[in-house]
Order: C-alpha cells, then structure tokens, then sequence
C-alpha cells in the first residue's frame, strides 16, 4: 500500500514554526508516508523542503509567491491512479463546482484541493473529493486537520485531527 501525506493551507511565515509541524507530522501523523502533496498556501516555499527528503508535490495558493516549479494546478499518477491537486480560489460555497469545472475534461481518481480550511473526504461523479483543512490556520474548525490518502486496489483518504 502507498501512503500519501496531504496538507494544506499551512501559511508558514516562520521557518523555525514550519520546522516544527513538519517534524511533528513527521514523527505522527506522516511517520509511513511515501511521499507529500501539499494543496498551497505554503507562504514560505522553503517549508517544501522540510520533509526528511521525501518526495513533495505542491501547488502554488493564493497566498503564495510564485516558485519554480510550483504550478497552479498539476495532475499526477501515482500507482495508475490520476489525481488532481490544485488549491483553489474564491468562495467557499462554491469552490468544489469551479474546482471540477478546471479538471472537466480530465478522468480524475481523485482531487486534492484546499483553500476553505474545510477537511473534506467524499466521493462524487466516481472520484474522491479531497481537502485535508489546515494544519496550521484552522479558522472556525474545531482542530487542525491534515490527511492520508492511500492508495491500493483504490484510493481512499482519511482525514486526521491533530491536535
């Protein structure tokens, strides 16, 4: 089984506070995790690089400066599964509706996105609709959230609490 760690919306602005969670996830919650996606809003790009040196897919938020080779939105294979990871834009209410519409003519297993700091977890039109909340900015949730995505004969997520 493949285990993806998936964050987003952290806004890291202190490198030595980003230190900090990625070694928490690191040593919990991403302790078997074969690789990161990142759903944007990382604010300080050098968190990227705070994983123990596993492979991290991220995405450029709008609260992100550009940064080489952090698109807006990317579509990846992992195990011949097609995921799309993008961070989105504009209200909540209606995020998911232009999130489908920017992946409409692709064939997703899934779709990674943050930007509402909602955790979501669920199935619609055949694919898995995926938002792990915020580790780190959980605005009016009741804790901060990150996720699993793992992937076998299917995928499936999990959203995790951690705090």
């Amino acid at each position: 089984m493949l285990k993806i760690g998936v964050v987003s919306d952290t806004h890291i602005h202190d490198l030595r506070q980003g230190a900090r969670l990625a070694d928490l996830l690191l040593k919990n919650e991403f302790a078997d995790v074969d690789m990161i996606f990142h759903a944007g809003d990382v604010v300080n790009p050098a968190f990227l690089d705070l994983f123990g040196g596993l492979p991290v897919h991220a995405v450029r938020g709008n609260m992100d400066p550009p940064i080489a080779g952090v698109p807006l939105r990317r579509i990846l294979t992992v195990a011949g599964f097609s995921i799309g990871l993008i961070h989105g834009w504009g209200s909540p209410a209606t995020l998911e509706q232009r999130l489908l519409q920017e992946f409409h003519a692709m064939s997703l297993d899934c779709l990674v996105y943050g930007h509402s700091h909602v955790p979501v977890c669920r199935r619609t039109q055949g694919m898995l609709l995926f938002n792990p909340g915020s580790a780190a900015d959980r605005r009016s949730e009741p804790v901060h959230t990150v996720g699993i995505l793992e992937i076998d004969k299917t995928i499936e997520g999990r959203i995790i609490a951690i705090d």
